[in-house]
């Protein structure tokens, strides 16, 4: 994300201590997806929104001021878009040969939570 170049954004960043920065409203495209497929739709770019934590998942687990941002963050957008857990995805779903991220485990804890809180 730090090399313009790469054209890389996410609709918000997660901290470890929970703060979130902000760096593309959700009326806009923000290119976090890169070239993949999601529920056979190209360019999950145009309709998903993307999130990003800070820190590497596959050496520390996501904190939980992470996973209770990330959770607020996604209280207000889960009814006014009618979302369903079928709707989360990460990047090794949709661009396995590409991207590795969120680590397995910290994915299967992060949809758990998700699952626990919207249904």
């Amino acid at each position: 994300m730090q090399a313009p170049e790469s054209r890389v954004s996410y609709h918000v960043v997660i901290a470890a201590d929970g703060t979130r920065a902000r760096l593309v409203a959700d009326e806009h495209v923000a290119w976090h997806a890169g070239v993949s497929v999601f529920q056979g739709r190209n360019d999950p770019n145009a309709f998903l929104l993307g999130v990003a934590f800070a820190g590497d998942t596959y050496a520390a687990p996501l904190t939980e001021a992470q996973v209770a941002s990330a959770l607020d963050w996604l209280a207000p957008r889960w009814s006014a878009n009618g979302w369903a857990i079928a709707c989360m995805t990460d990047h090794r779903q949709i661009a396995p040969t590409r991207k590795d991220d969120l680590s397995p485990a910290e994915w299967t804890r992060l949809i758990a939570r998700i699952t626990e809180r919207f249904g």
